[in-house]
């Protein structure tokens, strides 16, 4: 290519008379530029000539552009069409797209050159730029792990496009104000779901964007590029923000219930050791667990005796007696129910001087006995150190744990009812986990819920989705078969069953007799229920069933820690019946892949014994010709008689009977699409009980019948295909009669898996197939005929297959066989 020599002052005169942007670049520097690209920049000359021509190109060009530049360096790149680029931002201009036409120069002294001419297309889309700006946040919140990283890296994404932002949060009824807060558009936006535009300070418009979370934030964005062309970038934006904030408020709430779990876990494994720990050891892991500075345990010695300080940790003797006693109403029934009291401003003035300012803060905790403040836990802090409200509810957790531990008679007899109950759930694991099938784990299950829990009767309900019903599935061993029939609508307006299902939640009714809107009394009657309580039997939120708890014996009250672990026990018998399931469903998968893996097999060998049949065929068939011509040559010359007639009797029969062995084959091998038509039975099995007949020399001994159903209708099926199975097992039929019988031919319509068919069956009185063979009638060429080529039967069967039917068999030795062929009465004819 030819390049135009050029001395730099006459080159910077040449651009300098054009309008539009022009530049020289070399070594990738901007060597000069006219008056046009100056301004496109909005730089003067000093701050462009000189600078790399990589510094004014978008970053998303950058890459693309120091390849193109490189190639075009080396000679490798030579193109005549303008290529694009964006061009960067600017204060007051947005991105623009530009067109530039590349032609070498030579300049003298310094050598190649490129000549650069650029044609302004246009302003790229301010909401294109900030699509790809909040696109690049989006990203960023991904990662967030707090709702503070999401409000923080999505202020910084707006502050990036030029605007203000903030979180509206509701207090009550209202919005936190601000200046420039409309409320009222703040309300729409939350009600319509939708981005509300409304004018701001100074020309500048804002947008309310509703979060979508189950706080009711709305996101308030404003500037003054902000336009109503924005709103689906906005609002898209907006649902990724709530979306971020719901899941770290998710991740929040599971780190702190995995905080407070791992923390009574620790506390109730520390209750639980062999020996009981004092109350001051309890104290000391307390004070650790929470970080308090002092924990105090006040109680009274003996039921009527006077509170006091019963133990202590953190304090010095002095102190702690110095320490002014728990208010009276803090030990009041009222306010014990009120579960924990935080420290008055007066009581945290009082500590602070007392302990020299190291004790501020206190939270006191009643510690209930039969409904009944039975002593109180004080837990002290410092100024700096306030409680949240994941401290104070582990703190109730742990006062509960604290009773007990005070409480050892009743301590003791609740480890071991614990003990029971595990041992029973690690028995009902082991169990579910043993089995994979559905009604075996819920008889188990049913058992095992009677056991556990103490009650009557167990009845376990299975939800029917299609059907919208409740099925019966499994009961306690007393009522089990007569609950398998029952079948209650999910919209049934007096069940019980159908109200958990429907509310799937627990409902408890400690007294049937006195309990309202109650169906079905007379089965209550029937099976003498005082109390129920229906749980519903869930799996990642979908509803699996409902189980029915009764007791026969009187009313009784469910106290909420029994509901509790009856919930959770239907929680693990809802998670095995959905195990199970899935393995049968995996199962069942994997039966049809390997019966879709089978008959790829099967065809493909078909295919291959086909390529070989037609070889062998064509092998065989030539010389086989060529022996029919011998033979009846040799009998019109030689006029055989004797020995020399019967071999060639011999040699005729036997060429024949190859012949058959190859067409048998060819029959076998050859694929067959069915042509289906309309077709009349009762003629198609006349005609094919005739053509046996015939083919067997009309055999005196044996006498066949038809019988079909009256008003049978015609059935789509291959006439030719359906009339050689029925004469290959007429024929089997008759050759299994060698002393004479009967041959019956039934056609008759049934119901077979929920569908109407067409069922024929083949009857003979012969000698029967030995039960060790049955399984084997069907292969390909497995016979038990002298002359027989074991492929009559395996044609046969696959003809009824490519019908989409089933053919089956049933024989006893010595009183004969049914073969019947079943197929669909509805299936699509053949197109003429």
């Amino acid at each position: 290519m030819t390049r135009n020599l050029y001395n730099e002052a006459t080159l910077r005169s040449l651009i300098g008379n054009f309008t539009n942007p022009i530049s020289v670049v070399q070594d990738g520097r901007i060597r000069m530029a006219n008056d046009a690209y100056l301004e496109m920049h909005g730089l003067p000359r000093e701050q462009v000539e000189g600078r790399s021509f990589f510094d004014f190109l978008h970053p998303e060009d950058l890459a693309r552009l120091r390849m193109r530049y490189r190639l075009r360096e080396q000679g490798a790149l030579a193109e005549r069409d303008p290529r694009r680029y964006v061009l960067p931002a600017r204060p007051g201009v947005g991105p623009r797209e530009l067109a530039v036409h590349v032609q070498e120069v030579e300049l003298e002294g310094s050598g190649f050159a490129l000549l650069c001419n650029h044609l302004v297309l246009g302003d790229r889309p301010n909401e294109l730029e900030m699509a790809e700006r909040l696109v690049e946040t989006s990203a960023k919140l991904v990662a967030a792990r707090s709702e503070e990283a999401v409000r923080r890296i999505a202020l910084e994404g707006f502050q990036r496009v030029g605007l203000a932002a903030r979180f509206l949060v509701r207090e009550g009824e209202r919005f936190s104000p601000f200046e420039g807060l409309d409320e009222a558009m703040a309300q729409r936006a939350l009600s319509e779901a939708r981005p509300v535009f409304g004018p701001f300070e100074n020309e500048s418009t804002a947008v309310y964007l509703a979060l979508g979370t189950p706080s009711s934030e709305v996101l308030w964005v404003a500037g003054s590029d902000v336009r109503p062309s924005y709103g689906p970038v906005l609002e898209l934006f907006a649902k990724v923000v709530g979306a971020a904030l719901t899941d770290a408020r998710l991740l929040a709430d599971v780190e702190r219930s995995r905080w407070e779990l791992s923390s009574v876990a620790e506390v109730a494994r520390f209750v639980a050791l062999p020996e009981p720990p004092s109350p001051q050891d309890f104290l000391a892991r307390l004070s650790l667990l929470v970080g308090a500075e002092a924990v105090l345990l006040y109680a009274s010695e003996s039921p009527e005796g006077p509170w006091g300080l019963v133990a202590q940790v953190g304090l010095e003797p002095a102190l702690a007696q110095a320490l002014p006693m728990p208010r009276e109403e803090w030990l009041s029934a009222e306010m014990s129910a009120r579960g924990v009291v935080l420290s008055s401003e007066a009581e945290e003035r009082e500590w602070r001087a007392l302990s020299a300012g190291r004790l501020v803060r206190s939270a006191a905790v009643p510690l209930l006995q039969g409904g009944h403040p039975g002593g109180l836990l004080q837990v002290l802090r410092g100024a700096d150190h306030p409680f949240s409200s994941e401290e104070l509810r582990l703190l109730g957790t742990l006062a509960e744990l604290l009773m007990m531990l005070l409480e050892q008679r009743r301590l003791r007899a609740e480890s071991a009812r614990q003990l029971a109950d595990s041992r029973l759930l690690l028995d009902l694991a082991r169990t579910t986990a043993a089995t994979l099938e559905v009604a075996s784990i819920l008889d188990v299950a049913s058992d095992f819920l009677v056991k556990l829990l103490d009650v009557s009767n167990c009845f376990i309900l299975l939800h029917d989705e299609q059907a919208g019903v409740l099925r019966g599935a499994a009961a306690s061993a007393t009522h089990r078969d007569f609950f398998r029939g029952l079948v209650i609508p999910v919209e049934d307006p007096d069940s019980i069953a159908a109200r958990v299902a429907r509310d799937r939640r627990s409902i408890a009714l400690p007294d049937l007799s006195k309990a309202r809107g109650i169906g079905r009394r007379a089965l209550v009657q029937q099976l003498g229920e005082k109390a129920m309580l229906g749980l519903p039997l869930t799996s990642r939120d979908q509803l699996i069933g409902v189980v029915l708890l009764d007791d026969t014996r009187r009313p009784r009250l469910f106290p909420t820690a029994f509901i509790e672990l009856a919930e959770a026990t239907c929680g693990q018998i809802a998670l095995a019946i959905t195990n199970a399931r899935l393995y049968e469903s995996l199962w069942a998968s994997y039966a049809e892949l390997a019966a879709a893996r089978a008959e790829m097999v099967k065809r493909e060998r078909l295919a291959a014994l086909g390529e070989l049949s037609a070889i062998v065929a064509h092998e065989v068939r030539n010389p086989l010709g060529a022996i029919f011509n011998a033979v009846a040559s040799l009998r019109h010359l030689l006029k055989p008689d004797g020995d020399t007639a019967m071999l060639l009797d011999i040699l005729a029969e036997e060429s024949d009977r190859l012949d058959r062995m190859v067409s048998d084959l060819l029959d076998y091998t050859r694929p067959r699409e069915p042509i289906r038509q309309l077709e009349d039975v009762s003629r198609m099995l006349q005609d094919a009980v005739e053509a046996a007949w015939k083919q067997q020399g009309s055999p005196s001994h044996i006498t066949p019948s038809i019988e079909v159903e009256p008003e049978l209708p015609r059935v789509p099926l291959d006439r030719r295909h359906i009339r050689q199975v029925l004469i290959n097992m007429l024929v089997n039929a008759m050759q299994a009669m060698p002393q004479g019988g009967g041959v019956r031919v039934l056609a008759r319509r049934e119901l077979h898996d929920n569908r109407e068919i067409l069922r024929i069956d083949v009857e003979d009185q012969g000698c029967g197939i030995p039960t060790e063979l049955i399984h084997r009638v069907f292969e390909p060429f497995f016979t038990t005929k002298a002359q027989g080529t074991g492929l009559g039967l395996a044609v046969v069967k696959r003809i009824i297959e490519e019908h989409h039917g089933e053919l089956s068999l049933e024989s006893s030795p010595g009183r004969g066989t049914t073969f019947s062929i079943r197929l669909p009465l509805n299936q699509p004819t053949s197109p003429p």
